[in-house]
């Protein structure tokens, strides 16, 4: 007798379970019918194309780049002034001056000199007369803040200008060093 009452409640609360979905089925309905789903379309595949890797002339892919250089062959007017081809490069002439950071000085009583950190992470030591930079760039000063370079630029006809370029002190606190 108990499992009957059991069987009959159990069917009673389930009753209540079911109630009329009509309403809701309706609002589905409606919602379905007036929104369209909106599929962007796909983009256009670019067409690939093959680039076949031949060895000559061409640097490995697996090998290191070089260091930074200009153009040691150029054409020379007779008439204006350019960069003695025949002097003999300095280590820090193989940089780009922004490759290379200002440490600090030493010095005694009668020279100054700078210490110069190069991309490779080397510390040089440079004073007066010595070179640096990509363009030729003589120092003409060193100062406990800053070294002053006279560059020579190619002006693209063959001749050369000259400007000064000041290289300042790298200071580590501000580059979050």
């Amino acid at each position: 007798m108990r499992a009957l009452i059991t069987v009959v409640a159990a069917t009673l609360f389930l009753t209540g379970c079911f109630d009329d979905l009509s309403d809701i089925q309706q609002h589905m309905e409606n919602v379905k019918s007036n929104s369209r789903p909106r599929v962007e379309p796909l983009p256009q595949a670019k067409e690939f194309i093959h680039i076949p890797y031949t060895v000559a002339g061409t640097r490995s892919p697996f090998s290191e780049p070089t260091p930074e250089a200009i153009q040691d062959r150029f054409l020379q007017q007779q008439d204006c002034m350019h960069p003695d081809p025949n002097r003999r490069k300095e280590p820090l002439e193989r940089f780009a001056l922004d490759n290379l950071r200002m440490r600090g000085t030493l010095g005694d009583g009668t020279q100054l000199w700078a210490l110069v950190e190069s991309a490779d992470k080397a510390l040089h030591r440079i004073t007066l007369n010595n070179y640096m930079g990509l363009f030729h760039g003589k120092v003409i000063k060193v100062e406990p803040t800053h070294i002053d370079l006279l560059e020579m630029i190619p002006d693209g006809s063959g001749c050369w200008v000259e400007r000064t370029t000041r290289v300042q002190m790298f200071d580590a606190a501000t580059a979050g060093n």
